[in-house]
């Protein structure tokens, strides 16, 4: 199963569409009461009820529909960054079946696609059904959460944690790791709840019992249990003493070791014998954070060197407050004892470490026992959930943003446009009107940045030659880099064209451009702008991305500047990032790069080396041309709209007033007749006369009340000839959603000019 098959939040959908289904049956009940009724007052009435019981329905219809592409999009994500994973992942939706498994879990388990994650995991559990419940139950109460099974053939971790309405469960199973010493494999362990109910034993433990035990009580002498304290165990044979040492497991669960005292002198100390038994990377910690032991596992886990004194703090960084006083508080049992994650600073690669603290008493002074795990690749998979949850705000803030912003800029441009018509280029005041002009196209390219990263920009894929648009491109860029720096162009003879939005690829090249100048800056260098065209007989997978094998067109834009550190490699296309001093970068470049890239269909990677230089590479695919492709642009750029043979009418429909009054005269200019409305309700009103003729509908998109859609389809039913131009600061794929059942309707992007307005009601019309 591939991740664009995933499909999230199947369980909630479909109680959303009974409650749908509901409402609509309610709907459609009130109809023969209200047609039964005597009296016209409770006929409207029962009209007016069916109506409004289905307009509900249509939007919790809509609003489950936005849930669940949000639910898609985050279970991608993840499925995405999980696929090379070598543990077994599972991804589960809100009713526990699974969607996607990685390849670890379908080589171990063989499809499972449709099935409760605990079948799945009924052969490496003993007890799957109710590990499950105990992760689901965690899970209500927060994000994440993670336990470890003991089984007959060694231990189980299961860390689980929400994405949307659906869960990633992630297994890593120590049953087929290579034999452990003999020492480790016959230490006695068991996993007891916060009751003090045994849920699991090794079969070290069981051995020393003689028997399975239900509860901690049948097995020691005196409770409670404290780490580093000796208690008596009733083995099979009598009484044993052992030294107890005790780990939090997660939700409320224990793991509790029983060491022999016979193999533990009392002049050592605990962690010179028991630490390299037990299977599990483990530091015995003084109170002042000096590291007294360490065994192997944790040696190599964190990069220790023997003969060397060290203490936590030289070792891990990152908890967000001082190492010692962590320790302090967990000495003197100030702070409940629950995992951190740190960073192994002692390691030359990226490794991030979870530690869990114990205290251990003993007849000196009380030291710590800290527990380890390597979280390097749940680290790296918060890190990218966490960028895709940044990314989606970011986007849903710039496209309310946007709309906001558009219908301001449309009501500058228009009314700017008005102006111009009545002063000649000679006038004192058309410099400074067409300053206006400028500056407001400039806001409107700005608010085209801010949908760009997010991917949420109205595109306008044409066909192109890229030796032609880099070519018209390349006067504004040798003006760009400056003299101290040149610019080489290098076109493969036998280019292909590409389809994509002519203006967002113009502004995707002149930023990198601008990128490399600036890496430039002090030493000076040349800036290489190359196209090429590869075929890729297999699917190129790096950076977590998978290009699908095909032919395409290659973009490199290389320099020769100072390259990207990198711990920053990774992070440059992140929205607001930048490597450049205060004041200088904004961050937004790069971020509008990928979503430019991304939406038109390509992919963008980027290889540098410290003091060397950058290259980014972009893949795009190679569009094939179609008879539609070589008459259809030139038809549409020649065309001439003919003058309108009668006097048309327009409804304008448009909450904002300024755009509303702008809109207005811009159409009666043309010989247009106008009647404006400000919202749906309005128009409707105005509909109701039979008399009146109307030719063309002007609608927003988004207004309070109804919206565009919804009130013209109502419209529609009486006079289904009118034409339809709907135009909104949205981009166009949220209308796509609204007004997919609106036949023959075009769509306006804001801002628009006086001329893009008047000439696409006349397009409508003919």
């Amino acid at each position: 199963m591939s991740e664009q098959s995933v499909v999230a939040g199947k369980g909630g959908f479909a109680r959303g569409g009974a409650v749908t289904g509901l409402l609509l049956l309610l709907a459609f009940a009130c109809l023969p009461v209200a047609f039964l009724a005597g009296d016209l007052l409770w006929r409207a009435a029962g009209v007016v009820v069916a109506a409004s019981i289905t307009v509900t329905a249509l939007l919790l219809s809509l609003r489950r529909l936005r849930t669940r592409r949000a639910n898609q999009r985050d279970i991608r994500a993840a499925a995405l960054a999980v696929r090379a994973d070598p543990a077994l992942v599972f991804c589960t939706d809100d009713q526990g079946a699974i969607l996607f498994q990685n390849h670890a879990a379908r080589d171990r388990f063989g499809p499972r696609t449709g099935q409760p994650v605990s079948r799945a995991l009924a052969g490496l559990l003993p007890n799957a059904t109710a590990v499950v419940f105990r992760q689901e139950s965690a899970l209500s109460q927060g994000r994440a959460s993670s336990e470890t099974i003991v089984t007959r053939r060694g231990c189980v971790r299961v860390t689980s944690y929400r994405i949307g309405n659906g869960t990633v469960w992630r297994i890593e199973d120590q049953s087929d790791a290579p034999p452990r010493p003999q020492a480790a494999s016959s230490l006695p362990m068991m996993v007891v709840s916060r009751t003090d109910t045994i849920l699991s034993m090794n079969d070290a433990m069981r051995e020393a019992l003689g028997d399975r035990k239900r509860a901690l009580s049948d097995v020691f002498e005196t409770l409670p249990l404290q780490s580093g304290q000796r208690r008596r165990l009733r083995g099979a044979e009598g009484w044993i003493e052992v030294l107890v040492i005790e780990l939090q497991a997660g939700d409320g669960r224990r793991e509790i070791y029983a060491l022999p005292v016979e193999l533990l002198p009392i002049e050592d100390s605990v962690a010179a014998r028991a630490f390299g038994a037990l299977p599990v990377a483990l530091v015995h910690i003084a109170g002042d954070g000096r590291i007294l032991a360490a065994n192997p596992r944790a040696q190599t886990l964190l990069n220790l060197c023997g003969g060397k004194d060290l203490d936590l703090a030289g070792v891990v960084e990152g908890l967000g407050r001082p190492i010692n006083d962590w320790l302090t508080d967990m000495l003197h049992e100030r702070i409940p004892s629950r995992p951190e994650m740190v960073r192994a600073r002692l390691r030359d690669d990226e490794c991030f470490v979870q530690i869990t603290l114990g205290r251990i008493s003993g007849e000196g002074e009380a030291t710590l026992l800290g527990v380890l795990h390597d979280a390097t690749a749940l680290k790296a998979m918060e890190q990218q959930f966490v960028q895709s949850q940044k990314m989606q705000a970011i986007g849903e803030l710039a496209g309310g943003v946007a709309h906001d912003f558009n219908n301001l800029l449309t009501a500058i441009t228009g009314h700017c446009d008005l102006l111009l018509l009545r002063h000649d280029e000679g006038e004192a005041d058309y410099a400074d009107l067409m300053q206006i002009n400028q500056n407001a196209n400039r806001a409107a390219s700005l608010v085209g940045q801010l949908l760009a990263f997010s991917r949420k920009q109205t595109m306008r894929p044409e066909v192109l030659d890229l030796r032609d648009s880099i070519s018209d491109l390349a006067h504004l860029l040798n003006r760009l880099v400056g003299e101290r720096i040149g610019l080489e162009f290098d076109h493969d003879p036998g280019l292909m064209p590409i389809r994509v939005d002519r203006r967002q690829l113009d502004q995707v090249i002149m930023n990198l451009v601008v990128n490399a100048r600036d890496a430039m800056a002090d030493s000076g260098g040349i800036v290489r702008v190359e196209t090429r065209v590869v075929t890729l007989p297999e699917p190129l997978c790096r950076d977590r991305a998978e290009v699908p094998k095909g032919q395409y067109v290659t973009i490199r834009v290389s320099d020769e500047g100072c390259g990207i550190a990198p711990d920053h490699l990774s992070r440059i296309f992140e929205p607001f990032f930048t490597t450049k001093r205060a004041g200088e970068g904004t961050g937004l470049g790069l971020s509008m790069v990928y979503g430019i890239v991304k939406q038109s269909g390509g992919y963008v990677f980027a290889d540098s080396n410290v003091g060397e230089g950058t290259v980014f590479t972009l893949y795009f695919p190679v569009h094939h041309r179609s008879v539609s492709d070589v008459v259809a642009p030139d038809t549409a750029r020649t065309e001439r709209l003919s003058d309108i043979s009668r006097e048309a009418v327009v409804l304008l429909v448009e909450d904002e007033a300024s755009v509303r009054a702008f809109a207005s005269r811009a159409l009666q200019m043309r010989g247009f007749t106008v009647l404006e409305a400000e919202n749906a309700e309005t128009a409707l009103d105005l509909l109701q006369d039979g008399d009146l003729d109307v030719d063309v509908f002007v609608t927003d998109v988004v207004m309070p009340g109804k919206d565009g859609p919804t009130w013209v389809r109502e419209a529609l039913r009486d006079r289904p000839d009118v034409k339809v131009v709907f135009v909104s600061g949205y981009a166009e794929d949220a209308f796509e959603a609204l007004g997919e059942d609106v036949p023959e309707s075009v769509f306006l992007a804001k801002p628009f000019t006086l001329s893009d307005l008047t000439a696409t009601v006349q397009r409508q019309l003919h």
